[in-house]
């Protein structure tokens, strides 16, 4: 949502901090908020000002008229007021047909004023641009201001006056107040601007001659411009519309949102409800709300909420979890039904998704079975047999009756069986699944000759040859009536290429000569090729990091596909039409603040561009051209018969409903003709009627589909053009959200524009005006369908439209990853790992989630045994490796690894080569004999050869014993590493068998010689031997096996790298030069021949 209701007390903050204007705005900043908990002592102590003067106190929750209801205290002192809240706060109130509690008020200074002192104004926005209202009579009598406001609307990116104001608005105010208030004004529509309000109205204001007073504010603001005004609104709260309450639940779900680029909302309405809904997509969402408010389930639905934009595994396991555990807190005597629905995905992966609500379904299904709970299951999109199919087995696994539909059912037909109005069939009917539309079972890959791309009901004469026609609008310049043809080219700003592949899919199976993308821009790259595949063969497409060079280097493209952020689509599109070549624009990043999206529409009309969105899946045209990802994959492109055209427009606001409406169009009639999904933005860059009109002139349409909504009054320019003969075409219409009207108090729906702020803005004023001017209008959306097929029925008994001999068209190789997806195909992995799996929600090292490791405190150590050894090695075992790191780290910068890394670094090259200059040094020589020296040890004591026979053996084959002796250590200068080590080791190890073997060895070398110590090389590898054998997680021949590897050397390179590393940065902090070898360190002589 974006326009969202604040608080009083957070509009008043607003003003008080930021309004400019030489006009005095008296009482700035003088407001207390006051609750049940409130500490009176310390907000006196706080406020003194509270204690002096007379004050006025009233509910700050969002209720309306609140002078009328009786609930503003006026003209009190504390006490006064004290004892006003004694018989509100805390206590049930009804307002209009909400009910809730009266829970936080706001105090401020009683302001004296006569009548005659009291104005009316407001400010709010339109998509022409923002209205000033402004009546002399303000108050709580001000009555129905709309009629007799004076009015002043200020266009896009004007500036407002105070002049305009004086000359406009001001024309029966006192000359003696005109001059302040025409101040106040500007500045206050200054403010309004530069915070991203949507709507700000005060009622009263009080004008004296000096200072202006703001008594009453209502407010709302752009909740998509938060990462615009985030420094001067801080962290806003949006309290929920009076009688409902704000749940933890909903917060926690606003905040999986926030964070994640899908879309997930929550709304409770009746946590003790029997009726509880799971629906993917926005308008989808509504959609089941409608149905089963009007099956009779409005007392009964517990809550509104989508899940929507392709959410992960992981995030649809939480937003399910959460509905689930709420359901199941409170038993209801004829148990509970859940409705998981949704409309066909386009982009989602319905299996990905249903593996996140399985998991919560398993997790939760004692508490499931104990309050009965029956699920109804029904959605299509990507993958969705595989997501039914796992639905289904998790009902027969747990036992919890789950009943399951695919696209073959209506999408609404689950809410009449789950109330118990429809039988739930035994064996619903099975669409073919993806595979038998897209493998091809002839064994031909030959693309069949030329298809029709004509209209279905229409000889074999493309109106698509023809220059794109433009229609004149009374615009500031004409904009196409024709927007695609089977020649568009587009440019995809952004790096989406699973979109891309999917248009160029679509362009194939249409057996379209070239693919309908010309190139890609993507600004974080420089200018190269990208991969993709048409048909059979792989193809190379250009991607540029200019804009600019796109546009030059394709003088044929017409059409941009931004696929930008909310943050960079404004920019993106602003900088795209400069290019005149452009006629067509489709946004669908969501969330772009409202201020933005009017002055891209402003730019557009002024250039004749059309827009498609923000806030959409796009469009299609059938036989021509498809927009990103809709239409789905091409099972449903092919389902939906999408490669060719029919007969029949549509246009709606929802991308999932369109697919829906794609579904529909093709069982009742000869399929699409165009369809376009103008996204569910307050202000889409398009409009109904902008495309109706397209369809009227456009010869193969026979008949128009609209799918409306809740909010805005666009669908009553259709009742006027259908009424003046404008539109003459048949038009099916329906306007979702005719649940809003039902419920107690306000309910914002997943598009930004489904809240109806009038009643003429409710979908069932809409249907009704709708169903008078002549559209066809079906009684709920179960009907939709039926509407369709009597309609297009007519039109075919007529002869409007003749239906046509279906064209088989081309087949399109499955990617392989997609076919693996769906188990259709195996192959042999070209590698194998069992240590690491990182592609799920969390990371996993050795089956052990990330978040355990550091919940279980493992360490560096226990890390390490996860992964080199995949075992969980005890706390002691985790030590140990730990120490050995430590002690290994370094040993100063003479040894050759160190010396060469300093070598390395002074000669200006970088970490990773300096590094790796000194790992390479690592051999039996220098590090390396960690592992040499466990298996020379374990060899002669596994062999029983006594300590003495072992020397005397090492002796005699001319060997040296790995991990004895040291240059600078000796007996009577003993290795503190080591002694540390062996310390730890006593102490800790179940058994040091290996250790004291080798101890006894060293006993032998030291007395022949002192510094044939057992070094810590030495004194590692047989101490992780003895740790090997007997920590218990290992058996004999796996310890043996990690022995032979080289596992243990690799205690070594791990911890030196940290002493190299720090060698590496030392040099670079000391900014030492290239070295070189001193002379005198080196003696030269000559060959042995010559110096004879």
């Amino acid at each position: 949502m974006s326009a969202k209701a604040i608080s009083e007390q957070t509009g008043k903050e607003f003003l008080s901090k930021y309004i400019c204007t030489s006009v005095a705005v008296q009482n700035r900043f003088r407001y207390v908020s006051v609750t049940a908990e409130t500490n009176w002592a310390h907000l006196m102590q706080e406020h003194p000002w509270l204690l002096t003067e007379k004050l006025v106190v009233k509910p700050d929750q969002l209720i309306k008229r609140r002078g009328k209801l009786g609930l503003v205290g006026i003209d009190l002192d504390l006490q006064g007021v004290q004892e006003w809240l004694k018989s509100r706060l805390m206590k049930e109130t009804t307002v209009g047909k909400a009910k809730g509690v009266l829970k936080n008020f706001l105090i401020e200074p009683f302001v004296a004023h006569k009548q005659e002192e009291e104005f009316y104004l407001c400010i709010y926005a339109t998509r022409e641009g923002d209205h000033v209202l402004f009546h002399h009579e303000g108050g709580v009598e001000v009555g129905e201001v709309d009629a007799k406001a004076q009015r002043l609307m200020v266009a896009i990116d004007d500036k407002l006056s105070e002049d305009q104001v004086t000359q406009q608005l001001l024309t029966h105010v006192p000359d003696d107040r005109k001059e302040i208030l025409a101040g106040f004004i500007v500045g206050l529509f200054n403010l309004y601007e530069d915070l991203y309000f949507t709507y700000l109205e005060i009622n009263p204001l009080v004008v004296t001659q000096d200072a202006v007073y703001i008594l009453d504010m209502a407010a709302k603001i752009d909740a998509t411009a938060d990462y615009i005004c985030k420094a001067k609104w801080g962290n806003v709260e949006f309290p929920p519309p009076f009688g409902r309450e704000a749940y933890p639940e909903e917060a926690y779900i606003a905040d999986l949102d926030a964070k994640s680029g899908a879309s997930l909302k929550l709304t409770l309405l009746n946590p003790r409800g029997r009726i509880w809904t799971m629906v993917a997509g926005g308008g989808a969402s509504v959609v089941y709300s409608d149905t089963i408010c009007d099956l009779g389930g409005v007392d009964e639905l517990a809550n509104y909420g989508e899940y929507s934009g392709a959410p992960s595994e992981q995030q649809t396991y939480d937003y399910a979890k959460t509905i689930l555990s709420l359901m199941t807190r409170e038993k209801h005597p004829e148990g509970k039904v859940l409705i998981i629905g949704g409309s066909i995905a386009n982009f989602t992966n319905v299996a990905a998704t249903f593996k996140g609500i399985v998991r919560a379904i398993k997790d939760y299904q004692g508490p499931l079975k104990e309050h009965e709970v029956t699920i109804f299951v029904r959605r299509g999109g990507p993958n969705y047999q595989e997501g039914l199919r796992v639905m289904g087995e998790v009902g027969k696994t747990t036992g919890i009756p789950i009943h399951v539909f695919g696209t073959e059912t209506h999408m609404t037909a689950i809410v009449g069986m789950a109330l118990g109005h429809k039988p739930i069939p035994n064996q619903p009917p099975v669409d073919a699944h993806t595979a038998n539309f897209l493998l091809n079972s002839s064994n031909n890959v030959m693309t069949p000759a030329t298809t029709r791309t004509a209209s279905f009901s229409e000889s074999r004469m493309s109106n698509d040859i023809t220059p794109a026609k433009r229609c004149k609008a009374g615009r500031s310049a004409a904009k196409a009536t024709t927007l695609f043809s089977k020649h568009t080219k587009a440019v995809i700003w952004g790096m989406q290429t699973r979109a891309v592949q999917g248009m160029l899919d679509f362009d194939y199976v249409c057996s379209r000569e070239e693919p309908s993308v010309a190139a890609m821009v993507y600004p974080f790259t420089g200018d190269h090729k990208q991969k993709f595949y048409w048909g059979h063969k792989e193809i190379l497409l250009p991607v540029y990091k200019n804009m600019a060079d796109a546009m030059k280097k394709h003088p044929g493209v017409d059409v941009l596909i931004s696929f930008a952020s909310l943050r960079s689509a404004f920019d993106s599109t602003m900088e795209v039409m400069k290019f005149p070549q452009i006629h067509t624009i489709a946004i669908i990043a969501e969330g772009i603040p409202e201020a933005q999206t009017r002055k891209m529409i402003k730019k557009a009309d002024e250039k004749g561009v059309t827009i498609i969105g923000p806030a959409t899946v796009g469009g299609i045209k059938p036989g021509c051209f498809k927009i990103g990802n809709t239409g789905g994959m091409l099972d449903n492109i092919l389902a939906s018969k999408l490669y060719r055209p029919g007969s029949v427009a549509y246009v709606s606001r929802s991308g999932g409903m369109s697919n829906e409406l794609n579904n529909i169009i093709s069982r009742t009639t000869d399929g699409v003709y165009e369809g376009v999904a103008i996204g569910g933005d307050r202000y889409p860059g398009s409009t109904f009627m902008d495309h109706v009109l397209r369809y009227q002139d456009t010869p193969g349409v026979k008949m128009i589909v609209v799918l409306g909504e809740i909010g805005g009054t666009e669908e009553y320019k259709i009742c006027q053009g259908i009424k003046e003969g404008t539109i003459t075409k048949p038009v099916v219409c329906w306007c979702i959200g005719t649940c809003a009207t039902m419920f107690a108090s306000e309910v914002q729906f997943g598009h930004a524009g489904a809240c109806a702020n009038q009643a003429t803005e409710t979908a069932v004023a809409k249907n009704q005006a709708l169903r008078e001017a002549g559209a066809y209008v079906p009684k709920s959306f179960d009907e939709l369908g039926d509407v369709i097929r009597t309609v297009y029925d007519e039109l075919v008994a007529s002869g409007t439209i003749v239906p046509a001999q279906e064209v088989p068209p081309p087949t399109v190789p499955m990617d392989y990853s997609w076919a693996r997806e769906l188990g259709l195909i195996r192959k042999p992995a070209s590698f194998m790992t069992s240590i690491c799996d990182e592609r799920g929600q969390e990371l996993i090292y050795a089956g052990m989630p990330i978040t355990e490791v550091f919940k279980e405190e493992m360490g560096l150590g226990g890390v390490l045994g996860l992964l080199w050894f995949q075992r969980r090695l005890p706390r002691y075992a985790c030590q140990f490796v730990e120490m050995c790191l430590m002690v290994t780290a370094d040993h100063g910068p003479a040894v050759s690894g160190a010396h060469n890394t300093i070598v390395c670094a002074r000669a200006g090259k970088d970490l990773i080569s300096s590094l790796t200059s000194g790992l390479l040094t690592i051999g039996d020589r220098f590090g390396g004999a960690l592992d040499a020296a466990a298996k020379q040890f374990s060899k002669a004591f596994d062999s029983g050869m006594l300590p003495m026979e072992f020397v005397n053996k090492m002796k005699k084959d001319g060997k040296l014993i790995m991990g004895i002796g040291h240059r600078v250590k000796s007996i009577n200068n003993p290795d503190m590493r080591v002694q540390i080590l062996k310390d730890f080791v006593k102490q800790h190890f179940p058994s040091t068998h290996l250790l004291d073997y080798a101890l006894d060895v060293e006993k032998i070398t030291t007395s022949k010689k002192p510094n044939l110590i057992l070094n810590v090389d030495g004194f590692i590898g047989v101490a992780f031997v003895d740790l090997l054998r007997t920590c218990g997680g290992f058996t004999r021949d796996e310890a043996d096996e990690f022995v032979e590897i080289g596992a243990l050397n690799g205690i070594f390179v791990l911890g030196r790298s940290m002493g190299f590393i720090g060698h590496y940065l030392d040099q670079k902090r000391l900014k030492q030069g290239l070295y070189r070898h001193p002379w005198d360190d080196i003696s030269y002589v000559l060959p042995e021949h010559m110096s004879i």
